[in-house]
Formats: C-alpha cells, structure tokens, sequence
C-alpha cells in the first residue's frame, strides 16, 4: 500500500505541476495580449477563450492534489465542535458522499467523452476543435479525486481515533 501511496501521489505531483505550468502560459498570453492591445491595436483573438480553457484544466487538475493535502475548503468548525464519534462519522459521511459523487462524475463523464467522439462534436468559437477534448480531462480527474477520498476513507477508518483525528489530520 505504500508503494501505491508514493505513486499515487507522484501522479497527483505532476497534475499539479502541469497546472502550474498551464498557469504560467496563461500569465505569459494575458500579459501578451495586453501589450500587443496598447502597442497595434490588436491583440490575441483566442486569449479569452484560451484563459476559460486554462482556468478548467487548472481546477480539474489541482482538484485530488488539493483534497490530497486537506487544502481544499472544508467547513471543520462543525466536526471540530461536535462530540467526537458524531464529528467522526461527519468526517466519514463527508469522505464517503465525495467519493460516490466523484465516482458518479467519473461515469457520466467517460458517458459525455464518448458520445461527444462518437458524434464528431466540435467548439466552434475562435478556435475550432472535437469538444471531446475538453471533455476526456473531467474523468480522469474525477476517478482520482475518488481514488483520494477512498484512501481518507482508509485513513479515517484505520488511523487511530482520538479526538482531532479526522482525515485531514491523518493526511
């Protein structure tokens, strides 16, 4: 399990990298389009468009590194103010209702990637390309977002119960 763990988590590593990177490229177009805006008169047609695409890929991608650090946003004042066994089975219900949803996610996700390939769909707006690829991303992403709350779920179960032992606390 801990060799899973390490891979795992070089994987989540380099999700995140690639955002990094993907905002960096986001920065430099930004920071292109304006100038070339104040300097011709004209700048990059797609900027925009590229900016939501980036913004998407950033959230999917950063989405199970995040959960995997506990620095997502979580509301704890309401697990930290209850009774321990009630603010364990919270954390629990938590962890359990994430990983249904990411699962859920997952299905329709790979549902919409291969209907949309399938039908030859395609983003028409400045740039022109099969919308799938926009859309193969939100599985994958899902599926380890999943994978993330089922080893919380490992964590909480396993890990011993004390008071403050939640899944972020386990991590």
């Amino acid at each position: 399990m801990k060799k899973f763990n390490a891979c795992f988590g070089r994987v989540l590593d380099a999700f995140a990298l690639v955002a990094v990177m993907i905002l960096a490229a986001m920065i430099v177009l930004i920071c292109a389009d304006v100038i070339l805006r104040n300097v011709v008169n004209r700048g990059i047609e797609a900027s925009v468009e590229l900016t939501e695409y980036a913004l998407y890929f950033m959230t999917l991608l950063t989405t199970p590194w995040l959960l995997s650090r506990s620095q997502h946003i979580r509301i704890d004042f309401l697990v930290a103010s209850s009774p321990f066994r009630v603010g364990w089975c919270m954390e629990f219900l938590c962890d359990l209702i994430g990983a249904c949803v990411m699962a859920g996610l997952v299905w329709y996700g790979i549902k919409i990637s291969l209907a949309s390939h399938a039908a030859d769909s395609l983003v028409w707006k400045s740039l022109v390309f099969p919308e799938y690829w926009l859309l193969v991303p939100l599985p994958i992403c899902c599926a380890l977002t999943a994978i993330e709350f089922v080893l919380r779920l490992k964590r909480l179960w396993t890990g011993e119960r004390k008071p403050g032992a939640t899944t972020a606390a386990l991590g």
